[in-house]
């Protein structure tokens, strides 16, 4: 016996390679007996017998007898067929409870795949079995949950980033307003809690003026949603106006600066700024994106998205009710996010300020 394989414990079990297969190929050619065959390849007879098995072919020869032969090639393609179509066991294994809860927060909760992992780490919840998310994706493909498919899931392709580059276009209608380019570091770096990005999310074409006006604040991620008859100026100064009623002297610490798009909705920009309670006084800051630029306030375009798997394009908006509205700005507030540590806005709120009248 070779000294690399003189050892007293059992080998682990190891299947042929290919090249193993056809020097099989050769030494049978050569009329080498299977257990010949077996102590050159340093393999088990059986191995060596189920082998041939495995690649036996029938052939013709000269004098038009049929014989059995042995081919590398076709035992090799069996084999990979079979490994390729073999079934593994999963990981979730028969851990009923975990499939439970999965499948709750996708078809009830509507959470992405990311989130429930993230929420099952976060908050150390213990199942008999444990997946990660490139796994739970896997298995919502083939189907391992019952009545869940990607039909139930909000974004299921890799979207690749554009590279975007700033774009120094001023609005002609807007130029003695404040560019975004004035704004302060520590709006930018999303260092202090209450700044905001806001817009409006329009309905069908043609149909009405109906809209939602939304408003994103940038570290918690906080949404307002408000219903408007008309996307006007008047009306959204009547939304602030009621905002500085709802938090009296916390409206300021609430609201220190908004940064909009150009929409003529907001032009009028100076009675946004303007206290309704005091004429004097100077309630919040507005900033405007370049124009052509949404990503520049990305955080309510991704948030406006997020309505819109509610309320998908061409809706008319005056059909939805305000109840409607209700949940799913409740909805979005209390929804985990990673870039939170999938902690939700309100609980980031509340660690941030410790006021819960600041929870919309």
């Amino acid at each position: 016996m070779e000294q690399a394989h003189c050892i007293t414990r059992r080998r682990g079990y190891k299947h042929l390679t290919e090249n193993e297969r056809y020097k099989l190929e050769g030494h049978w050619e050569a009329k080498l007996s299977p257990e010949a065959i077996a102590r050159m390849l340093n393999k088990h007879r059986a191995t060596i017998y189920r082998e041939l098995k495995r690649g036996s072919i029938v052939k013709i020869g000269y004098t038009l007898a049929e014989y059995k032969a042995y081919r590398a090639n076709v035992a090799q393609k069996d084999y990979e067929g079979k490994v390729i179509n073999r079934e593994r066991s999963l990981k979730i294994g028969k851990d009923k409870a975990l499939q439970d809860y999965i499948c709750k927060h996708i078809i009830h909760k509507r959470y992405s795949p990311d989130v429930i992992i993230g929420m099952i780490r976060r908050k150390g919840l213990v199942f008999e079995s444990m997946i990660c998310v490139k796994t739970l994706y896997s298995y919502i493909d083939r189907g391992i949950f019952y009545g869940v498919s990607n039909k139930d899931l909000w974004y299921k392709a890799k979207r690749k980033k554009k590279a975007h580059r700033p774009i120094q276009r001023i609005c002609a209608r807007n130029k003695m307003s404040k560019s975004i380019e004035e704004r302060p570091v520590i709006i930018n770096d999303r260092l202090e809690y209450g700044h905001w990005e806001g817009d409006c999310v329009k309905g069908r074409l043609n149909k009405n003026k109906t809209s939602l006006f939304t408003l994103t604040e940038r570290v918690t991620r906080n949404e307002i949603i408000v219903k408007l008859n008309r996307a006007t100026q008047a009306g959204i100064k009547r939304v602030f106006d009621r905002l500085e009623v709802k938090y009296g002297t916390g409206f300021k610490d609430n609201f220190k600066s908004i940064t909009f798009d150009n929409g003529v909705e907001f032009l009028d920009w100076e009675s946004i700024e303007r206290s309704n309670l005091n004429a004097d006084d100077k309630r919040t800051q507005v900033y405007f994106a370049h124009s052509y630029s949404a990503w520049e306030r990305g955080t309510n375009e991704n948030h406006n998205r997020m309505i819109r798997r509610f309320i998908p394009k061409g809706t008319d908006i005056s059909t939805v009710p305000a109840t409607k509205v209700n949940r799913i700005k409740k909805w979005m507030n209390n929804y985990p996010r990673r870039i939170l540590g999938y902690k939700t806005p309100n609980e980031v709120v509340l660690e941030l300020t410790g006021n819960r009248e600041f929870l919309s």
